[in-house]
C-alpha cells in the first residue's frame, strides 16, 4: 500500500466508523467498503487505535471513536498513520556530482522549499476535522 493511500484509508476507516456507530464495524466490514484484504484494515486500525483515534475490542467484532468528530483532524490521522517522517515528505537524491555547480547546490536548494511545501499541506490537514468529512459525505448523500 502507498503512504498517500494508508492516509486516504485511514480517513476512509475512521469515517464509516462514525457512519456505522449503531452497527458491528468488523474488519471484514471495513474492508468491503474500502475494498481490501480485512488484515489491511486490522493494521491500520491498530495505528489508529495507538494514536488514540479508535478503540477496538479484541474477541468483539467492532470499533468506535475515542473522540468526538471535531477533535480529529486530518493531520491526526496523517500522523497516526505514519504517512512520513519530519520534513521526509520530498526525498532528495543521494550523491549529486560535487563537480558540478548544478550538483554541488541542488540540494541546499531545494530541501528549504521542500520543507515549507511539507509544512503548508500539514498544517492544511491540521484545519480540516473528521466532523467536516462527515458533514461533505452526509450533504452529498443528501443530494444524491
Amino acid at each position: 500500500m502507498s503512504i498517500s493511500s494508508r492516509f486516504a484509508v485511514g480517513i476512509h476507516i475512521l469515517t464509516l466508523i462514525e457512519f456505522n456507530k449503531e452497527g458491528i464495524t468488523s474488519s471484514e466490514f471495513l474492508a468491503s467498503s474500502v475494498n481490501t484484504n480485512p488484515a489491511v484494515i486490522r493494521k491500520l486500525m491498530g495505528m489508529l487505535k495507538k494514536a488514540g483515534l479508535i478503540e477496538v475490542h479484541p474477541g468483539i467484532a467492532g470499533s468506535k471513536l475515542a473522540k468526538e468528530l471535531s477533535e480529529i483532524t486530518l493531520f491526526d490521522v496523517y500522523k497516526a498513520v505514519n504517512v512520513v517522517q519530519e520534513k521526509e515528505l520530498f526525498s532528495v537524491h543521494d550523491n549529486p556530482n560535487p563537480e558540478c555547480p548544478v550538483g554541488r547546490n541542488i540540494q541546499n536548494t531545494i530541501e528549504p522549499l521542500f520543507t515549507a511545501a511539507q509544512f503548508a499541506m500539514e498544517k492544511v490537514l491540521g484545519g480540516v476535522t473528521l466532523e467536516d468529512v462527515v458533514k461533505d459525505i452526509t450533504t452529498k448523500e443528501n443530494i444524491c
